[in-house]
């Protein structure tokens, strides 16, 4: 507890010497609001609204309007606020944030009176109105940064802004989210003026022109919701959530209406009741889930996504058009509101379907014949499953329907059970459910079909479709024998990777996809690294991937740096040179103790491949290596770290301790490294020790294999890499770095990464680090994500929890 409160500490000191004005406006915030509070009669004083005096333009950005604003300006702050006194300094973030929100409420306020005298009803409606938050000037702060961020997070931080304050405008349109709006203008607009550099325009990336077109898809579906969920919304499209939801009427007042000459006020009232309040909060978000789940596949380069999202878009834009023809038959405001809240639903649509078919060429990867099939077979099987079960299970329980509807009237009204609510007028309403099997039918038959669906879509983008064939291992095998690569580059014959070459195939760098990310193994095999990591750059853009460059060596670190790629150090990679080796002095005598027990015992090192050994040994091997993963009761790890599905590769040579009666007391295996078609070193591997052998195997073994294999003429062994272990070279770690190291000390006690390291420094190694390199630091959870599931790809719910509990008790 106390080594927590230690980090806490230290991270709130960095954080007020990093940011000293934030830290101390966001404790005066949160101060003077826990001693007044969110009181409507103070913020009618302090707030700033039409006729409010001019300082309250100063004194609004120290409150906020509520709980919910406090708790999102502390998170926007506490972001935007570091970067930019990291980044300006303490003076010009104060007075770029003070600007932001001094100019934004005098612009939200001449918008508002202009509105007003357009006769423009919510405009005028905000003349009243008063608003406080500190949100106005943070979302100025965050829009002017923008021009000191680098490219890919200046478009994205710009878009995703700029749409989520349009969305709360046109759909929220109180005060304070107009203030918002003007707040943002005024940042863009400082920004320009003040903090634009010279640089030259850099165009988008394949993957940056996805993220953006799969943001603008996202952000058309979360506009209906906001106002759905809303408790009181007022924006000049706050209307467009009937199309979506229908408020669900009390039953007296309903009794009234059906029981007066209103008969379409009656027959909407009694569509609204026909759903419970459940099942219509699903299915209303139906349009919205499932444009977010096209936007993820856009953002993918998904093809099908696109499509998908086209006839989407068109079809919303048809069903909204008739929404809005209806609706402005009767109008009841002036012209410009009614183009402006009945054409931007329209229009808005449209313009979307216009940036899809202008970008279609960006949307290029393909699923499989079998992905398609499978999931039209799977989409069409559901539909039928379920139509049956509404169509003769309603007819079973036809008397739990008013009026009691037959099999003719039960299969008109299928198609009806997988509309959202909101969509239910373009129907008759046949009947209502009354008992709980038809309710049940009634009201979840597209509940459970649309669900399907989305889980279906949403696992067509995310699961990745890479093929390699054997032919393609095979060159793989021949350039790694050929080139050699790193001490890690045998791993890239294992199974499960794939392989992407250079176009004259004469450079391979192997690969594996784990929730899009591109994991490579180990550095690039050939003499071409940089073109190929250049190229294999390209050919994960083209199929929606992020490449991320796995157990590096610092030369290729050195070479992608020139491409902009960031790197961190996630392993050590220890070497003994075997040419001058010599078990002699101090600094050995572990390892001599380790061999003269050895003797002693009758224990002798003996060296066979797995594939030839006998049964009783090979018996014994997967005894020890079973003994050894259910004594920790956790998930055997993968990836970088070979099982016994490994041992049985070409050139691998095992070396075990055996004594006299023939008992296997430990295993290791061994990895040739090639160079110019010959084996110049080897690489250490699997490494197993029985629970109660000889207590010194892993030094025996190590040592003999050192001194046979020097005697073999081989230059070097390595021990291979230690994850999330390092050598303190005496650099000042970055943010990244630092996590990493975190992590690795709160796995020690679980998979005691940092120990294996300290047992590898017996042998007097040379440490060569190895780097993770990426090419876009917005992908560093997935990365994360990646990488943990390819070391852990079967962990089960049991093992993960059990994990969790264990490094949770030992931190």
């Amino acid at each position: 507890m106390s080594t927590q409160m230690d980090r806490i500490t230290r991270l709130i000191g960095r954080l007020f010497r990093t940011a000293p004005l934030t830290c101390v406006f966001l404790i005066a915030f949160w101060t003077v609001g826990a001693l007044t509070g969110p009181d409507d009669e103070l913020l009618e004083h302090i707030g700033s609204g039409i006729g409010s005096p001019l300082w309250t333009a100063f004194t609004s950005a120290l409150w906020a309007m509520d709980l919910s604003g406090y708790v999102a300006t502390t998170a926007l702050l506490l972001v935007f606020g570091t970067l930019a006194e990291r980044e300006l300094g303490t003076l010009r973030t104060a007075a770029i944030f003070l600007a932001s929100h001094v100019i934004g409420v005098f612009l939200g306020h001449g918008v508002v009176l202009l509105g007003s005298v357009l006769g423009w009803s919510w405009l005028a409606s905000l003349t009243g109105a008063v608003a406080a938050g500190p949100s106005i000037g943070g979302v100025g702060l965050a829009l002017a940064l923008t021009f000191r961020m680098p490219v890919l997070w200046r478009r994205r931080v710009r878009l995703i802004t700029v749409l989520a304050l349009l969305v709360l405008t046109l759909y929220s349109g109180w005060l304070e989210d107009l203030l918002r709006l003007t707040g943002g203008v005024a940042g863009l607009l400082i920004g320009v003026f003040f903090l634009r550099g010279d640089e030259a325009r850099t165009p988008g990336t394949l993957t940056e022109k996805r993220v953006l077109v799969g943001l603008l898809v996202a952000a058309s579906a979360l506009g209906p919701v906001v106002a759905m969920m809303s408790p009181s919304p007022n924006g000049p499209l706050s209307w467009f959530s009937d199309v979506v939801a229908v408020a669900q009427p009390a039953q007296e007042d309903v009794d009234l209406a059906c029981a007066s000459d209103a008969v379409e006020q009656c027959r909407t009232m009694l569509i609204q009741l026909s759903y419970g309040r459940f099942p219509a909060l699903v299915m209303s978000l139906l349009p919205a889930l499932l444009l977010l789940v096209l936007a993820e596949g856009l953002r993918r380069g998904r093809r099908f996504a696109w499509w998908s999202a086209l006839g989407c878009t068109a079809a919303y834009a048809a069903v909204t058009g008739w929404y809005v023809v209806e609706a402005a038959r009767f109008p009841d405001v002036g012209d410009l509101e009614v183009g402006f809240s009945y054409g931007v639903p329209i229009l808005a649509p449209l313009a979307i379907a216009v940036v899809l078919l202008l970008t279609r060429k960006y949307f290029t990867v393909r699923l499989p014949r079998h992905a398609i099939r499978k999931f039209w077979r799977f989409t069409l099987g559901s539909i039928g499953l379920l139509s049956a079960l509404y169509v003769f299970g309603g007819y079973l329980v036809r008397d739990q329907f008013s009026p009691e509807p037959g099999f003719a009237q039960l299969l008109a009204d299928l198609p009806a059970r997988f509309l959202p609510p909101g969509y239910l007028g373009l129907t008759p309403l046949r009947f209502k459910a009354n008992g709980f099997a038809g309710t049940l039918l009634f009201e979840y038959t597209g509940v459970v079909f649309w669900l399907i669906v989305l889980a279906g879509l949403l696992m067509a983008s995310w699961r990745a479709w890479p093929s390699s064939s054997e032919k393609e291992a095979a060159r793989a095998r021949e350039l790694m024998r050929q080139h050699g690569g790193s001490s890690l580059s045998y791993m890239t014959t294992w199974r499960g990777n794939q392989y992407w070459f250079t176009p004259d195939g004469q450079t391979v760098i192997a690969y594996r996809v784990v929730a899009t990310i591109a994991l490579t193994v180990s550095d690039p095999i050939g003499p071409a690294r940089l073109d190929a990591v250049r190229g294999f750059a390209e050919f994960c853009q083209e199929n929606g991937w992020t490449p991320c460059l796995y157990s590096i060596g610092a030369e290729t670190r050195d070479e992608v740096a020139s491409l902009g790629w960031p790197a961190v150090q996630v392993a050590e990679d220890t070497v003994i040179e075997l040419g001058s080796l010599a078990f002699t002095g101090k600094k050995w005598q572990d390892v001599r103790t380790a061999l003269n027990k050895a003797a002693k015992e009758g224990i002798t090192a003996e060296w066979c491949t797995y594939a030839e050994a006998p049964f009783a040994i090979t018996d014994q091997i997967r005894s020890i290596s079973a003994e050894w993963v259910a004594d920790k009761g956790l998930p055997e790890m993968g990836f970088t770290l070979g099982g016994l599905d490994e041992l049985t590769g070409d050139g691998v040579r095992c070396l075990l301790a055996i004594d006299a009666d023939r008992t296997v007391h430990g295993v290791t295996s061994w990895l040739p490294v090639y160079a110019d078609g010959e084996v110049v070193g080897y690489t250490l591997d699997f490494m197993r020790r029985r629970a109660n052998g000889f207590r010194g195997t892993m030094e025996f073994l190590i040592a003999s294999a050192a001194l046979e294999l020097k005697a073999e003429g081989v230059r070097f062994l390595s021990l291979s890499g230690a994850p999330l272990a390092r050598l303190d070279r005496g650099e000042r770690p970055r943010l990244l770095q630092r996590v990493l190291d975190v992590t690795g000390q709160v796995m020690e006690p679980v998979y005691g990464f940092r120990s294996l390291f300290a047992f590898k420094a017996k042998f007097q190694p040379t440490c060569r680090p190895l780097y993770l390199a990426y090419p876009d630091a917005a992908a560093l959870p997935r990365i994360a994500n990646a990488v943990s599931r390819a070391y852990l790809p079967h962990v089960t719910p049991r093992q993960g929890f059990r994990l969790a509990a264990k490094m949770i008790a030992r931190s």
